[in-house]
């Protein structure tokens, strides 16, 4: 007689809490999981990565890390960031790996942050892996200021999981515009990789992108301008991987507008949110694409403070398949920080989107982007905040929302601080984050009731007398993982 000890289920429920791939977030508003059918427990392990910060030896960058406190989490475990191999800049080839001096920065145990600093055009991208403790919602932090020159100002990114499929609406190959998609490798193996161009009329012809070969443990920036001859205002970027993971993520640069970090908007869909447009903008430009083979028309709304409204003069858009469609909004948000809505006017077809948002005006102007984005979730992470220069917007697109808000202790000491916010549909609201620690902090967003929520942090800051603002959005910090209840023993007796 032969007895099968382990069942399916039981093997499904041990990987997916020690990989953390199995489904985030299950679509429950309320953050309950559906009765008998799954279970959410904390990741044991993560990885993360950074992108190289600036090719500009005037460009000074920091590091946040911040793991939450996580109940259920366990008592062991450590985190780390090392340097990636590097690479050349137009990606032809490695001017050999290599290993930091020393790390950017220690990752301290959950409820404290962590930050540390570097400067220079050498700081290669940063490969992360956090288990035990450490590794439940951990997020690390990128913040570049950069005197002058291109991309002058304030470049943020969150640091993210690898991946195997991404979407970039809003790059550019125009005259003024150095745009760089990075792409790094965590593993063991090579990853192969296709690199696709969308513009006005479709698909852009360029020279080799099919089959990149990403070397293991490795990071390469691809300049755009430098895989076709077409000169594109609005370029929609698709990276898919054959083979292996990698992770990718645009940074775009602009001569006069200074520039950030473009990362991966929301998969395709029907509807999407584009959370945390600053009241001040002077400028406000939609791009989209759909990849399928069917137009879509999408209902344009903005969400202000006090409801949704419809621009003047852009109610709808119109995204023409596989071409990439741009629409100038202006200064939509007029004096009230809002976010975007988009929502099919008949038949949802699914779109990416992504909005370049320009603050000040000549000289003084300065860019960010903000991709779509996914919800929430059950909770969201952001670090690298401060007392005076983070704003933190949440938007409730379809119904009211209880949100508990929670900042950190300080990475110079204090306490964490917690208040709760009702943000009403259809509203997006710029709230006044609770503080109680000293020095850097951390933000930690969970929906308590009703609909689902959007947000997005934006810092400001100056160096040399040059301001500048980045903004990141909030989807869920991957903290948690939903695994199905083995509810009976499969055991096979023979």
């Amino acid at each position: 007689m032969n007895r099968t000890t382990l069942s399916l289920i039981a093997c499904t429920v041990a990987l997916a809490a020690v990989t953390g791939f199995a489904a985030f977030d299950p679509p429950a508003a309320t953050g309950a999981s559906a009765a008998g059918s799954a279970t959410e427990r904390p990741v044991e392990r993560t990885g993360l990565l950074c992108p190289a910060p600036s090719f500009s030896d005037i460009a000074d960058t920091a590091y946040t890390s911040f793991t939450p406190v996580t109940q259920g989490a366990g008592s062991g475990g450590k985190a780390a960031l090392e340097a990636a191999a590097e690479q050349s800049a137009d990606g032809k080839g490695g001017k050999g790996g290599g290993k930091q001096d020393k790390a950017v920065l220690t990752p301290k145990p959950p409820g404290t942050p962590a930050v540390g600093d570097t400067s220079g055009s050498d700081t290669p991208a940063l490969i992360g892996t956090a288990d035990g403790k450490y590794a439940p919602g951990w997020t690390v932090q990128e913040t570049t200021r950069i005197a002058a020159g291109t991309g002058r100002g304030l470049q943020g990114v969150t640091c993210t999981p690898a991946d195997t499929d991404f979407w970039f609406p809003g790059a550019s190959t125009a005259e003024g515009r150095t745009d760089y998609v990075h792409l790094t490798n965590p593993d063991d193996g090579a990853a192969v990789v296709d690199i696709k161009l969308y513009g006005k009329s479709g698909a852009v012809k360029t020279t080799v992108t099919d089959g990149l070969t990403v070397p293991p443990h490795s990071s390469e920036p691809l300049l755009l301008s430098t895989l076709t001859d077409d000169a594109q205002t609005d370029l929609t970027v698709h990276v898919g991987v054959r083979s292996g993971r990698v992770g990718a993520t645009v940074q775009a640069q602009d001569d006069a507008g200074g520039g950030d970090w473009l990362p991966a908007a929301a998969d395709p869909a029907g509807s999407l949110v584009l959370p945390g447009i600053p009241k001040d903008a002077t400028d406000v430009r939609l791009v989209a694409f759909t990849p399928g083979d069917d137009d879509a028309d999408l209902k344009v709304r903005l969400a202000s403070p006090d409801g949704s409204i419809t621009p003047a003069g852009n109610e709808t858009v119109h995204v023409k398949a596989g071409m990439t469609s741009a629409v100038d909004l202006g200064p939509v948000t007029r004096g009230e920080p809002g976010s975007l809505i988009l929502t099919p006017t008949d038949k949802a077809v699914p779109v990416v989107a992504a909005l370049r948002v320009v603050r000040g005006k000549g000289s003084s102007q300065e860019t960010a982007y903000i991709p779509a984005t996914a919800p929430v979730g059950r909770r969201a992470t952001a670090a690298d905040n401060s007392a005076k220069g983070t704003t933190l917007s949440l938007t409730a697109p379809t119904a009211d929302a209880t949100v508990k808000v929670t900042a950190s202790a300080g990475s110079d000491g204090g306490s964490p601080a917690t208040k709760t916010y009702t943000i009403k549909s259809g509203t997006s609201q710029d709230i006044s984050a609770p503080t109680g620690g000293k020095g850097t902090y951390a933000l930690t967003v969970e929906p308590v009731s009703g609909g689902p929520v959007y947000a997005a942090r934006t810092l400001t800051g100056s160096s040399d007398g040059v301001s500048g603002f980045t903004i990141q959005t909030l989807p869920s910090d991957r903290g948690l993982v939903a695994v199905p209840k083995a509810d009976e023993d499969l055991s096979v007796v023979n």
